[in-house]
């Protein structure tokens, strides 16, 4: 196995590679506007890292969010792009779960824990989850909510992601990852493959609708509009 994994959802613009025991690999940058620039030169990079061709790559992997809508389709069309030129297997993986792993791998994971990334809109991105010796099971979500509005027993929880340093007091004490780690990305969905687990559908979880719309229905609204006001 050689899975390239990738993910573009928060504000790291990630890649990672892995060989089915550990992580050859793994670049990122910080950058909320600039995915698609970013992305490729990291893949390539990584790729170089590992001493790996991109023929040599047989499962590619791309984050599915939450995120907002540009950012998370760069990393998801990469992957799947990627995947059907050199005939490699694709496949989906939260970006939240990711996280939530990371944080399992460093050892320091609480029982219980929340994710939160940005969602702008002064939202977040959310789930739940809970550390076991085997790895993470996620109890609740994906959801986009206020803070505000989350349950209080969730806000209390330990919280990864920068949802406490955009939220001062509205979640428990920071713990974790800010970001997704695509090499903790690419070990959780190693080990899911290694068990004989079959990957997810690359399909994006966006949990809202996209902020812009067809300039056609835009038009043709405004249209209506006016041809009502004028009766």
């Amino acid at each position: 196995m050689l899975l390239l994994a990738m993910d573009t959802s928060t504000s790291a613009v990630t890649a990672a590679v892995h060989d089915g025991s550990a992580v050859l690999a793994r670049r990122g940058v910080l950058d909320v506007r600039a995915h698609a620039e970013l992305l490729t030169p990291l893949v390539r990079d990584v790729l170089a890292e590992a001493g790996a061709a991109p023929s040599d790559v047989t499962h590619v992997v791309g984050g599915r969010g939450p995120g907002p809508f540009t950012g998370l389709r760069v990393g998801l069309v990469t992957a799947e792009t990627f995947a059907f030129a050199v005939g490699a297997t694709s496949g989906g993986w939260g970006s939240l779960d990711a996280m939530a792993h990371g944080l399992w791998l460093t050892g320091d994971a609480p029982g219980r824990f929340v994710v939160a990334t940005d969602a702008r809109r002064k939202e977040v991105y959310w789930a739940v989850f809970a550390a076991g010796p085997g790895g993470v099971v996620r109890e609740a979500g994906p959801g986009v909510e206020r803070p505000a509005d989350l349950p209080a027993d969730v806000r209390e929880l330990p919280c990864a992601g920068r949802g406490p340093g955009l939220y001062p007091g509205m979640f428990g004490p920071a713990v974790g990852p800010l970001d997704v780690d695509a090499g903790a990305l690419a070990d959780a969905a190693a080990r899911h493959l290694s068990a004989g687990g079959a990957l997810p559908p690359p399909r994006p979880d966006y949990l809202r609708r996209p902020d812009a719309v067809p300039q056609a229905a835009v038009k043709s609204v405004t249209a209506a509009d006016g041809r009502r006001g004028r009766r």
